[in-house]
């Protein structure tokens, strides 16, 4: 796995379990963190979250170097 892909991941699981707290609780953890919802690295965190979403789209369709082999 690509260090490009671990990020993604990382913020991936930092933007689901914000959201889950959220949800739950109604605490937004990085805006708590950052200084509030409107603070420019709140927005930053969030932006990042974002586009690593849109990056692990492409994950869906990257080969699996382990289950399928090399044609």
């Amino acid at each position: 796995m690509r260090i490009i892909d671990r990020i993604a991941l990382f913020l991936l699981v930092v933007g689901g379990l914000n959201w889950g707290l959220v949800g739950l609780f109604r605490f937004d953890l990085v805006a708590w963190i950052c200084g509030g919802s409107e603070s420019v690295i709140s927005r930053i965190v969030y932006v990042l979250v974002a586009l690593s979403a849109l990056w692990s789209i492409s994950l869906f369709f990257k080969r699996n170097e382990l289950l399928e082999p090399e044609t």
